[in-house]
């Protein structure tokens, strides 16, 4: 899923979401109904610089839709921040859109509240079929053995966005490909104000991403497979300590972005303030900041040594964004013609194209339009070394307990407080109490 979202998910908390009866949508019945045929409430998720950008992407092709079904999308943007409570309050409350944008990684969380549309066959049916979309994308829609509780919408992978210019300056030739050799060119990097790397310690979803990854790459996960937290052990530690390790020892991240959880490090990499981003699907936002393709490099996310693969080679979770329909919507017949319009080649190679993105459908991602260069690197790694997050019930707490005690230990990292094997494990000892099945 797209990176920014925040520090907010926990407010409301999930386990009330799983006591609730599943509702959403406008009707109160429980079931879909077809009571209001000509409207339909659509919240999207803030992918572009700006709330106002993606209004002016969607509302287009909203109006597109309006001519061709008669049917009237009332659009609301809503920012990351927000999104995961604004979902969970409307599974209890029972007012909520008819359709949504999901971060892929909720997908088996909300799947268990009872209050998504099922994609089953006879579903999958009426938008073209589930084999339009890539496997990759699919992976990320819902617990396995269960219908999917979305539909693939923008796919994304993360990738090393490096300066150019920066590079070239410290006689550095290439982009690094193991972590060592990041860590040592971000310390070439980090000099005059300058840094190596930028990063969202602020972030728990973003510090996420990278842990878990790293996890992968010490041979770890941070569920069991009977889907227990297992935050503690060896390899997981090891690579929570490897990622905050790269502020606290490396010292090639400022001690500034311990304090980032809105994209800062995205707009310090356009001016040019550092020197590497690891990032989802980049380009159009550094574009919308006035960054020119020419002036910076985009290569694979690096690996503890060799080449990234499966298993420890993995350098990336399944980014994406899917599309999910609450199951009492009051326009079930609208609701799905509109994510069969979404996911249409034609509305795939639009949208996707606006946000830099990967389209999800395989007939839309083999369009030439999505061969630029750095396309193939998103691409390749989706294809080839991205796994998808724990498809589990309770991953979206996960995400806040994990995500904000390594936020925790980037701010210990910036505040001068050593960062220790010991103080990793007491701080995932503590995120691992927070979950219920701990």
């Amino acid at each position: 899923m797209r990176s920014n979202r925040a520090a907010a998910v926990g407010a409301v908390t999930l386990s009330l979401a799983l006591a609730a009866t599943a509702c959403g949508g406008g009707s109160s019945t429980g079931g879909g109904s077809n009571d209001s045929p000509k409207t339909l409430t659509y919240w999207a998720s803030n992918q572009g610089a700006s709330i106002e950008v993606d209004k002016k992407v969607l509302q287009p092709e909203l109006d597109k839709f309006e001519k061709q079904t008669g049917i009237k999308v009332k659009l609301e943007v809503v920012p990351w921040s927000d999104l995961l409570n604004r979902i969970l309050t409307a599974t209890t409350s029972g007012q909520g859109p008819d359709v949504l944008n999901i971060g892929n990684t909720w997908s088996a969380s909300l799947q268990a509240t009872g209050a998504l549309l099922p994609w089953d066959a006879k579903n999958f049916a009426k938008i073209g079929g589930r084999d339009r979309f890539v496997d990759s994308a699919l992976g990320s829609t819902g617990a396995e053995g269960k219908d999917p509780s979305a539909v693939p919408l923008y796919s994304m992978a993360y990738a090393l966005y490096y300066n150019k210019k920066m590079f070239a300056d410290a006689g550095i030739a290439q982009p690094p490909t193991t972590w060592a050799e990041l860590a040592a060119d971000g310390k070439k990097l980090s000099k005059d104000g300058k840094w190596g790397l930028g990063a969202e310690g602020s972030n728990p979803s973003e510090n996420i991403h990278h842990a878990f990854v790293f996890a992968k790459q010490h041979g770890a996960d941070f569920f069991t497979a009977e889907g227990k937290p297992d935050f503690t052990s060896d390899g997981v530690v090891t690579a929570v300590k490897q990622y905050v390790d790269l502020m606290a020892k490396d010292k090639v991240i400022a001690p500034g972005n311990a304090e980032y959880a809105q994209n800062q490090s995205v707009s310090d990499f356009a001016k040019g303030k550092t020197a590497m981003l690891l990032w989802q699907s980049a380009s159009a936002n550094l574009k919308s900041q006035g960054m020119s393709e020419d002036d910076y490099g985009i290569a694979p996310v690096p690996v503890q040594s060799g080449t990234p693969g499966t298993g420890a080679q993995v350098n990336s979770m399944v980014a994406g964004i899917n599309l999910a329909v609450f199951k009492n919507t009051d326009n079930l017949d609208g609701a799905t013609k509109f994510v069969k319009f979404m996911t249409s080649d034609a509305e795939q190679k639009i949208l996707n194209t606006a946000y830099s993105s990967i389209p999800p459908v395989k007939a839309a991602q083999a369009d030439s339009a999505f061969n630029t260069p750095a396309n193939a690197v998103l691409k390749d790694t989706l294809a080839k070394s991205a796994a998808a997050l724990p498809q589990v019930a309770d991953e979206s707490q996960f995400e806040t307990a994990v995500g904000t005690a390594i936020k925790g230990l980037f701010a210990d990292a910036a505040a001068g407080r050593a960062v220790t094997t010991d103080s990793v494990k007491a701080a995932l000892e503590k995120a691992q109490q927070q979950m219920p099945a701990a």
